[in-house]
C-alpha cells in the first residue's frame, strides 16, 4: 500500500499511558472479540455475548508510568493508522453526501494499551478493535495487529487498513441511521438477533470495499494489497473460526457472516464503489 508517513491525525485520542478497570456493556463487539467472547463461552458453559449487552459500564481513568521506548516502536504504526483513518473519513467527507445526502461527522479512533473505558462499557485488549454508537469513536490496541498476522494469517498492510475501514463502516451506518434501526429490532425480535447482527457486519464489510475502491483509483494499492484484504476478510469468517474452535460449524450462531460472505461483500464494495451496493438488508 503506497502511503507516506506523518503526523498524528487530528481524530485520533492517545491513550496507551492511560487505562481503567471495569465490565462490559453496551459494546459493539469487533472483528477479534466474537472470537475471544466464543471461546470463553465454550470453556464456561455460559453464553457470555450476554455481557455486552447490558448498560454501559463505568470505570476511573488511572494515568500510567509513560512507556516512552514503546511509544517509539509504535509510532510507524500509528503514522499508518492515522493515513488510514484520514483517508477513510476524508473518503466519506465525499462520498456519503455525494450518494446519500447525509453529511459525514468524522469519528474519533481511541489508541489504548489493555483495557480504556468507552461510553459502551470497558475496551479491552481481548475484544479486539470495535466502534462504540455512543460516543462515535473506534477503540483499537495496536497489538491486534500482531494477532490478524499471526493467528489469523493476514499480513499486510491493506488487512490492517480493512479493518480500520470496517470499524469506520459501523459509523457510517449510525449516520445513516441504520445502526439504531437494527438495535431496535433486534430488542423487539430476540431471534432475529444474530441474522441482523450478520447483516450488520458484512454492510460494514461493504462499506470498507467502498473506501477501497477509492484507493484502487488513486493508484495507492496494487492486487497483492487487495488480497490481503480479502484474506483479513476470510480469516475472521464465523464458519472458519467455529471450524477452529471447536471443529464443526454452526451457521445459526453466526454473528459476522461465514468466510465466503465477508469476502463476497467486500468485493462488492469494491468492485462498485456505491454505497448503494451495500444494501444487506435487502437480499435473502
Amino acid at each position: 500500500m503506497q502511503w507516506r508517513p506523518g503526523g498524528t491525525s487530528g481524530d485520533i485520542e492517545d491513550r496507551r499511558d492511560s487505562s481503567g478497570g471495569g465490565g462490559f456493556g453496551g459494546i459493539h463487539l469487533g472483528i477479534g472479540g466474537a472470537i475471544i467472547v466464543g471461546l470463553l463461552s465454550l470453556i464456561f458453559h455460559q453464553n457470555l455475548f450476554e455481557l455486552f449487552s447490558g448498560e454501559p459500564a463505568t470505570a476511573p481513568v488511572v494515568r500510567n508510568q509513560p512507556d516512552t521506548a514503546r511509544d517509539e516502536r509504535e509510532r510507524p504504526e500509528v503514522q499508518f493508522v492515522s493515513f488510514v483513518l484520514d483517508d477513510v473519513q476524508k473518503n466519506w467527507d465525499r462520498a456519503l453526501p455525494a450518494q446519500d445526502g447525509t453529511r459525514y461527522r468524522h469519528a474519533k479512533l481511541v489508541l489504548f494499551r489493555n483495557a480504556y473505558p468507552s461510553a459502551c462499557g470497558m475496551a479491552q485488549t481481548a475484544i479486539g478493535p470495535f466502534y462504540c454508537p455512543g460516543d462515535e469513536k473506534v477503540y483499537l490496541d495496536l497489538g491486534f495487529f500482531n494477532e490478524l498476522k499471526q493467528r489469523f494469517g493476514a499480513p499486510g498492510e491493506f488487512a490492517q487498513a480493512y479493518v480500520i475501514a470496517h470499524e469506520i463502516g459501523h459509523h457510517v451506518q449510525k449516520l445513516l441511521g441504520i445502526e439504531s434501526k437494527v438495535r431496535s429490532l433486534r430488542r423487539r425480535n430476540p431471534e432475529e438477533a444474530n441474522p441482523l447482527s450478520v447483516r450488520l457486519e458484512l454492510q460494514a464489510d461493504c462499506f470498507a470495499g467502498v473506501w477501497g475502491n477509492s484507493t484502487e483509483q488513486r493508484n495507492l494499492i496494487n492486487e497483492s494489497d487487495v488480497n490481503a484484504a480479502l484474506r483479513a476478510a476470510a480469516a475472521v469468517g464465523d464458519d472458519r473460526l467455529q471450524r477452529t474452535r471447536q471443529g464443526y460449524v454452526n451457521p445459526e450462531s453466526f454473528t459476522h457472516g461465514s468466510s465466503a460472505q465477508r469476502v463476497q461483500w467486500f468485493r462488492r464494495g469494491f468492485n462498485s464503489g456505491r454505497i448503494s451496493a451495500c444494501n444487506t438488508f435487502s437480499t435473502r
